[in-house]
Order: C-alpha cells, then sequence, then structure tokens
C-alpha cells in the first residue's frame, strides 16, 4: 500500500478517443467510471463512428458520478483528436483509454499516486495483459517487455515502448507537444521527445487490458517498424542523436525486430533484417540464439512457440481479475 495521500497524487484529466468499437465501448468507459480514484473530468470524443457508438456512449455517461462530456464530430483521425483533448484538458495528469480497451479499477490511483513518488517523472506506466475480442486473456507484456529503470530513451530505441492506454502523463511534460498528425503511430516520436525531458516512472504491476485483434499480424508490425524508424529521424535532431547514433539504433532495432517477425511466423521478413543488421547483436549467446531460430524449420518453430505460449496463457488467465 503506497504511503500516498490519494488527494496529493493529482487530479487527472481521463479521455477516451472513440472510433468504431460499438462491441467494447461500453466497457472501456465504464472501466474509467468504476475507478478508486475518479477522474476530475472524463471526455469521449467520437472520431466519426459509423456503427452507433455515440449512442453507447451518450447511455453510459449517464451514470457518471463525476463530470463528463462526449463530442462527436466527423472524422479527423487518432493524433488530431489527440491534440484536440488535450487542448480542451486541465488538471495535475492526462490520460487516455483507448474505446476497445479496460483499466483496473486501481490503475489511476496507483499510477497517480507512482507520479507523486517521482515528482520529476514525465509519465508513469506498467505493464498489461493482452485480451481479445471476447475478453480472455492472452498474453502479458511482463513475458516480452524488458524495462530498464532510468533509461528511457534506451528503452524506447530498442522498442520497449508502454502501453499508451496504460500510461498516465504529467500534464505539464506535454504542454508545447503535439502528437504527430502525419504519422499513423501516434505516441511512439511523443515518447521519444518526453524522454528528453525527464524519466519514466514504471511500475511492475498489470492494471490495464490492452485489445488484441485478429488483424495483429505480420503486415501490421511491419508498418510498425517503418513508423519507429520514422519517428527516430524526425526525433533525433532533437534529442540528441547524431547520425552515427541514429544508424546504430536503427540497426538495433531491426535486429530486434527479428525475433517479432518469427513470432508471427514471417521467416521472410525476419530474413531481410537479420542480413542488415547482424552486426548490431550484443554478444556471440545473442547472435546464435536468433540463427538457431532462424534455421528451425517453420513448423517446428511454430510448435514451441505455441507451447510456450499455451503456458503463458494459463498462467496470466488463472492470475488475472474477472474483465
Amino acid at each position: 500500500m503506497s504511503a500516498v495521500d490519494p488527494i496529493e497524487s493529482g487530479e487527472v484529466f481521463a479521455f477516451v478517443p472513440s472510433y468504431n468499437h460499438a462491441p467494447f465501448v461500453e466497457k472501456s468507459v465504464r472501466s474509467i467510471i468504476d475507478q478508486t480514484l475518479q477522474p476530475k473530468k472524463l471526455l469521449v470524443i467520437d472520431d466519426g463512428s459509423q456503427d452507433g457508438s455515440p449512442a453507447i456512449i451518450e447511455k453510459v455517461l449517464n451514470d457518471c458520478p463525476f463530470e463528463c462530456e462526449l463530442v462527436a464530430r466527423e472524422n479527423r483521425g487518432l493524433s488530431a483528436t489527440l491534440n484536440q483533448a488535450f487542448g480542451m484538458s486541465d488538471g495535475d495528469h492526462f490520460a487516455y483509454l483507448g474505446s476497445d480497451d479496460v483499466w483496473l479499477p486501481d490503475f489511476l490511483r496507483v499510477r497517480a499516486e507512482l507520479l507523486a513518488e517521482q515528482p520529476d517523472a514525465v509519465l508513469a506506466f506498467g505493464h498489461a495483459y493482452l485480451i481479445d475480442e471476447t475478453d480472455r486473456v492472452v498474453d502479458c507484456t511482463k513475458d516480452w517487455a524488458r524495462y530498464h529503470e532510468g533509461e528511457a530513451l534506451s528503452n524506447l530505441l530498442e522498442a520497449v515502448v508502454p502501453v499508451t492506454s496504460g500510461v498516465v502523463f504529467r500534464r505539464s511534460a506535454l504542454e508545447g507537444m503535439r502528437w504527430n498528425e502525419d504519422a499513423a503511430l501516434e505516441d511512439y516520436e511523443l515518447y521519444l521527445r518526453l524522454a528528453r525531458r525527464g524519466p519514466f516512472a514504471s511500475g511492475d504491476d498489470v492494471l490495464v487490458c490492452w485489445r488484441k485483434h485478429a488483424y495483429n499480424t505480420s503486415n501490421e508490425f511491419a508498418k510498425m517498424l517503418d513508423e519507429w524508424l520514422a519517428a527516430q529521424t524526425a526525433a533525433a535532431p532533437d534529442i540528441g542523436l547524431d547520425m552515427a547514433r541514429l544508424r546504430r539504433a536503427q540497426a538495433r532495432l531491426r535486429f530486434l525486430a527479428v525475433s517479432i517477425f518469427l513470432r508471427h511466423g514471417d521467416k521472410r521478413r525476419a530474413m531481410a533484417c537479420f542480413r542488415e543488421s547482424w552486426r548490431s547483436a550484443r554478444n556471440p549467446a545473442e547472435l546464435i540464439d536468433v540463427i538457431a531460430r532462424l534455421v528451425t524449420p517453420g513448423p517446428m518453430l511454430r510448435s514451441l512457440q505455441n507451447i510456450r505460449k499455451n503456458r503463458q496463457i494459463e498462467k496470466y488467465r488463472s492470475a488475472a481479475p474477472k474483465i
């Protein structure tokens, strides 16, 4: 139990950017209403949904015991929606929840207390359960996101990125910044720039559920990798990366991407990344491990991955709270 008084942990402005998540948005909004630390205000902006989401949201907000607002308008994209919401916000902290994701009841309280305990931190985050369309836990970031305390920029450059629905931002740290409306991936470049303003406070707990859809495929990861590389290039002059360090960081990111493509069963892309980046292995053991997986026949590799994944799923399903 934290010794921080909840009153001293700061007021949180909570935001939901809603877009075509009618089957899930009620649960998302209710998970904010049910927080043990109530937000100062809940704002929902529906970004031109065509599936009846605004009517669902309006009905749920009728049960909200604190200040809330729904703005329904034409589609402008996620980053533009985030910029609009931040411009409408106040309070000490800013947090947003995807309209298909879920906060567990203590999320805001624990994250706000963590920020109070670390006054120089620009944001606080922790781990996330991955859930499917039926709310079943299918994974947890604890198994593959290894965050090294006090090394925010180094973590980001190696694709150890907070799940954004699991982040509470210190609002003052975001002043003067904007989400890049030209980027398909809204959060990564912002994190890179924030890492120059202060440390990230991390918790080892799991207080958010991140919805994993059927379209999370190798093609989606390839697009994400491209966005990460583009964001690094765009932010490099402002975050202290000269051209030589940028090239090293991007080669390392491609090397780490080899294992992710293999998890998706995409050996072709994995091999392409490996050829470009094998010199970025930190030591011979790391290089040998990746080579071993590259030469393992696809069916055998998938079988081993499925065995490991099923063990993880059972472990987290037995520990996870009812969602």
